[in-house]
């Protein structure tokens, strides 16, 4: 610019008809500014004229035609562009060295692009959803199978085990009864009500019961003893014309010798050993 100023601040050289420079109020002329407060390219290490653009960043400096991506050479100018380890970058070539992959749909995240992070993966926000109900998952809890996401109430729907007593989603552990996903609070005798998931039961009627209930209200009597015969874990009994006795009860009358397996009598309400009905 051609000044009203008289002379240079530094050098005190006229200024009349020359251009200058301005700083703090100060008029410099063009050489003695360039020298004293230009600033040094980034690129080519020349100093940046008053009469050239002084494009800037982070501190540093640059022509303007001296801005340019650091691997395609293309100009920067008025352009997004991102930096790594001090070098500017296009974004094209930003996102070809450097950027991430989406997990879901494979293409570049974009520098400045939301992502999100999964399982050491990373994947566009807009991918990153429920498989089911395809809403975005963000910080929400989810569950994956079969490397696909969901959210808690779509896996629930789609995968979860419903107890048969409740109706409720089965989250962990669970009792299998009859084909059929009990939680363990809900497998219950169906008469007191115990909880039989660590406990020997006994079906009927397609219902649990425990072994004392069942002893109560639906096993038969032994015909010698009149405990309860159970059959619990296998044990053997004996039944004959409608009669039942624990096998380790099924004994002569007269002799106490066990018949299982042997062939024995009947006199009235008695049974007897070969050899005592003979006598």
């Amino acid at each position: 610019m051609t000044s009203s100023h008289t002379d240079c601040h530094f050098c005190l050289q006229s200024l009349r008809g020359r251009k200058y420079a301005l700083r703090d109020e100060n008029a410099y002329c063009v050489p003695c500014y360039d020298s004293l407060y230009a600033n040094p390219c980034e690129e080519c290490k020349q100093p940046i004229e008053c009469s050239s653009k002084d494009l800037a960043y982070k501190g540093r400096h640059w022509h303007e035609g001296c801005f340019r991506c650091a691997k395609c050479r293309r100009s920067l100018v008025e352009k997004p562009f991102a930096a790594k380890d001090e070098v500017l970058l296009c974004t094209d070539c930003y996102s070809d060295e450097y950027s991430s992959k989406c997990f879901h749909c494979q293409k570049t995240i974009m520098p400045g692009s939301r992502k999100m992070e999964f399982k050491g993966s990373s994947w566009h926000e807009s991918c990153f959803v429920c498989q089911y109900c395809r809403q975005p998952l963000g910080t929400r809890p989810l569950i994956t199978k079969d490397n696909e996401n969901y959210c808690v109430p779509c896996f629930e729907k789609q995968f979860s085990h419903h107890c048969y007593a409740c109706k409720k989603v089965i989250t962990s552990g669970g009792v299998t009864y009859h084909d059929q996903p009990w939680h363990k609070e809900c497998f219950v005798c169906a008469v007191c009500k115990t909880q039989l998931s660590r406990q020997r039961f006994i079906s009927k009627d397609e219902y649990p019961y425990c072994v004392d209930c069942f002893s109560k209200f639906y096993a038969n009597k032994c015909a010698a003893c009149s405990k309860p015969i159970t059959a619990l874990g296998g044990a053997k009994y004996i039944s004959f014309e409608e009669r039942q006795w624990h096998g380790e009860c099924f004994n002569c009358m007269k002799c106490s010798v066990s018949l299982v397996g042997q062939e024995f009598l009947t006199r009235q309400d008695d049974i007897l050993c070969h050899k005592c009905g003979s006598a």
